[in-house]
């Protein structure tokens, strides 16, 4: 079974001084860059929005950051803007071995609707292809690190175990925003999808 690192949105502007930080975030990137010689394959994701992205708390009026509101597909927080496409916050955290990827995937491009999986836009259906790059190339073992362990790495896992792959997420090597208990909802999910917390 040959095994793929996904590494999970290793961006600024999810890093300390980063439109939308996630404390420790920076602290990952040399155990992800350690762990990427182990793997038949690398893939990174990147958060990748236009400015006028339907999840920006700034494209709502009156309506505050971490608020929550009802889109067509559920519900969505509002978050600051970040990762604004060509937007030095949406770059990769400078000392992670970008060159050691064999793809990178963008997700969150389509203004009215948020991709918090590698897999699926938040729809749950429209699929990022993802799945069949790894399905052609016979990556069936996927491990799962970056940030942020509680939203785009705990959705990734639990869609990546639904489509059938062996997923694994190693938490030492995640940070997690923990928004009202998100980080351990999100475990209780991971296990219930079936997916290994090591």
């Amino acid at each position: 079974m040959a095994k793929a690192l996904i590494v999970i949105d290793m961006q600024l502007d999810f890093c300390p001084g980063g439109r939308l930080a996630v404390a420790g975030g920076d602290e990952i990137v040399a155990p992800i860059n350690d762990l990427m010689a182990d793997f038949d394959a690398v893939v990174l994701t990147q958060d990748w929005h236009p400015h006028d992205h339907a999840s920006f708390a700034d494209n709502h009026p009156d309506a505050a950051a971490f608020s929550q509101v009802e889109m067509p597909y559920g519900p969505q927080v509002l978050w600051p803007a970040h990762c604004v496409i060509g937007s030095a916050g949406a770059g990769f955290h400078p000392t992670l071995a970008v060159d050691c990827a064999d793809l990178v995937i963008r997700k969150g491009f389509r203004p009215q609707i948020d991709s918090y999986s590698a897999f699926f836009e938040n729809d749950h259906r429209t699929p990022t292809g993802l799945a069949g790059y790894l399905r052609e190339r016979g990556l069936d073992d996927l491990t799962f690190v970056g940030l942020a362990h509680d939203f785009c790495v705990a959705w990734s896992a639990v869609d990546a175990a639904k489509l059938g792959f062996r997923a694994t997420v190693i938490e030492e090597a995640t940070r997690a925003i923990n928004l009202n208990g998100s980080r351990e909802a999100a475990r209780e999910t991971m296990r219930k999808a079936g997916v290994t917390l090591a």
